[in-house]
């Protein structure tokens, strides 16, 4: 409350109204001393209307007519909008506001003020000017000072001017002193860096014998050891390759130091020995790094093929490290040995009709790629190479046994798929039932009379186990999991598919859908065998494949709706509540609901996909 006539309450509400409505009318200086009087947030000069303010702010310089003034709008500025947070309007107007939508609201304000008074009279708003480089997002110290060295040379300030020394020591107000020096020190200067260490109450016996060194240096390696000094490499690199072939060891050894590879690079003509030099540290960096075939594409650019070759064999990268060959002139037999290194490399990666190509075409050596190609179950690429060379009896000996083979494999695994599927639907469903049994038990007695039913008897123990897993793998989790991904690995190695583990239903819903998915994935496959399978007459066993599949694929295909059902994912239980209910009846149920809703994985919930539209089967076999 005010003391006797000395003091006003201002209401808040009708202040910012009043001064809503000089802004409105440009009265920036009468909004501005209320404003500074009663502390309001001085950001509201722009918010209320950026687009306004922008466009009057040598109207808005001129009525505040003062650097202090000017210097405080500057210290307040923040990208905070105000109008939104501190002093929403009480009803939102239809002015429709704009804003820079890339720029930073401060680096604008800054910006058009400074070009302002920059218009109006740069000497008299010396200091402002000076602010308005500080307060940017990025402070723009090197352009400051040069701006401060600048005033030294001029002549007497006019009576509304500044001096140097002026403006250097209002400068250290704003700025750390250390930060200051560095920055003067960055623009190679060294009257400049004097006089800010000269105002800095730095002892002269910590910056002389550094200066004094600096200045016996030629030019670029004084601007590199300076840049090395302040830690901008880039820049440092860029002044030591001008210094000559005598310093490139040293900047050779900053750049693999600071993983420069990219910038040095554009310092050198390619057709340079330093290029070449730098290119195949960059690539036995990148081989360090196990990113093989980027490393050979650097070594190929600079010439040195014999580092590219082992680079692309390395990655496996068959057609480069074939074109890499060629150039280093290799005689036929080196060509074959690399081929069949080449191949090697292919079938681990079990890309097969690839090391086929390579042992075909560049060791000449047709027979094995044939079985390659069948151990890929490429038939139809196989019979290709066969009728090339005319090597009809390969059908014979290797191919048509090959098929056969293939045909009691696929059997075998279809038979093992439908087996596990059919176990794992069945044990869902028991497991499903217990848990329905169990909740009854629960709601129909909450009670524990000592030996209950053997249903709640074996639910009871899954509550316990639930319980004591959950403790342990919140824990872990908290310790091991680094991101979502991770998270989700570790949960799924708690997915046992052991009777009575607290979370084996999601483990059923797991195996499932992997059985699922990975008779799927065999259309195609089934496709090519059926098709060479006909050729061959081998007609029984071509319907026999047939018919298993297209069991297995209908048997799956009915069972979707059976096993993955919302109404078995979501199931909760019932709290036992109400006048009839004790507090073990409560808990119980309380447990069982726990046990009986586990997180599931969100693609478990959902069937996997059975593309229908996939046409594999063969009319010549129905």
């Amino acid at each position: 409350m005010p003391r006797g006539n000395l003091e006003v309450v201002h209401h808040r509400a009708l202040v910012l109204a009043q001064i809503r409505k000089w802004l409105d009318k440009l009265m920036f200086k009468e909004a501005f001393e209320c404003m500074r009087k009663l502390r309001i947030n001085l950001n509201l000069i722009y918010d209320h209307n950026p687009k306004v303010f922008l466009e009057n702010v040598e109207a808005f310089i001129k009525q505040i007519d003062s650097v202090n003034h000017i210097n405080l709008f500057f210290t307040e500025l923040k990208e905070e909008d105000v109008t939104t947070t501190m002093y929403p309007p009480p009803v939102p107007g239809p002015v429709m506001r704009s804003r820079d939508p890339e720029g930073s609201k401060v680096d604008l304000i800054c910006d058009a003020m400074r070009a302002a008074m920059e218009n109006i009279d740069p000497r008299k708003y010396c200091l402002s000017i000076l602010t308005s480089h500080v307060k940017k997002t990025t402070p723009e110290l090197e352009v400051v000072l040069q701006k401060v060295h600048e005033l030294q040379g001029n002549a007497p300030p006019a009576p509304d001017g500044v001096s140097a020394e002026e403006a250097l020591k209002y400068l250290l107000l704003l700025v750390d002193v250390n930060e200051l020096y560095d920055h003067s020190l960055g623009t190679y200067d060294f009257d400049l860096v004097l006089m800010v260490a000269e105002k800095s109450q730095k002892d002269p016996k910590e910056y002389l014998p550094f200066l004094n060194t600096l200045k016996k240096m030629e030019t670029n390696y004084q601007r590199f050891t300076i840049d090395k000094y302040l830690k901008r490499y880039e820049k440092a690199i860029g002044h030591l390759s001008r210094c000559g072939s005598e310093h490139f060891p040293e900047c050779l050894n900053l750049i693999k130091d600071k993983n420069l590879y990219n910038k040095a690079l554009k310092l050198y003509p390619p057709n340079s020995q330093q290029y070449k030099d730098i290119s195949i540290a960059y690539g036995e960096h990148l081989m360090q790094e196990h990113l093989y075939e980027p490393g050979g594409l650097v070594f190929a650019r600079c010439g040195a093929h014999q580092k590219a070759l082992d680079a692309f064999l390395a990655a496996g990268s068959w057609q480069l490290a074939l074109c890499t060959a060629a150039q280093l002139h290799l005689s036929a037999d080196q060509v074959a040995a690399l081929s069949r290194a080449l191949a090697g490399k292919l079938v681990e990666q079990r890309k097969h009709r690839e090391a086929a190509t390579v042992l075909e075409q560049y060791a000449q050596d047709y027979e094995e790629a044939v079985l390659l190609l069948l151990e890929g179950a490429a038939w139809e690429e196989a019979l290709r190479l066969v009728y090339k060379y005319n090597r009809l009896d390969i059908i014979e000996t290797n191919i048509k046994p090959s098929i056969l083979e293939a045909q009691k494999n696929y059997m075998a695994f279809l038979d093992s798929q439908t087996v596990s599927f059919s176990h794992h639907k069945e044990r869902l469903l028991v497991v499903r039932e217990l848990k329905e049994q169990a909740q009854r038990v629960c709601l129909d007695d909450g009670v524990s009379h000592g030996q209950e039913s053997d249903v709640f008897s074996e639910t009871s123990s899954v509550v316990k186990g639930s319980d004591t897993s959950g403790r342990y793998s919140h824990s872990n989790s908290r310790i091991s999991a680094r991101s979502s991904k991770n998270r989700r690995k570790a949960e799924r190695k708690k997915h046992s598919l052991k009777e009575g583990n607290p979370l084996e239903e999601l483990a059923l819903l797991e195996a499932l859908n992997e059985v699922v998915q990975g008779t799927e994935k065999l259309k195609e496959e089934i496709h090519c065998i059926l098709k060479v399978l006909i050729l061959f007459e081998f007609d029984e066993q071509g319907r026999e494949l047939q018919k298993a599949f297209e069991d297995t694929l209908q048997l799956m295909e009915r069972s979707l709706p059976e096993i993955w059902t919302l109404s078995h994912e979501h199931n909760s239980v019932t709290p036992v509540l109400g006048p009839n209910s004790t507090s073990n009846s409560i808990m119980a149920s309380y447990q069982q609901q726990k046990t009986s809703s586990p997180v599931l994985d969100a693609e478990f919930l959902i069937p996997p996909m059975m593309n229908k539209r996939t046409q594999w089967k063969l009319s010549l076999l129905e």
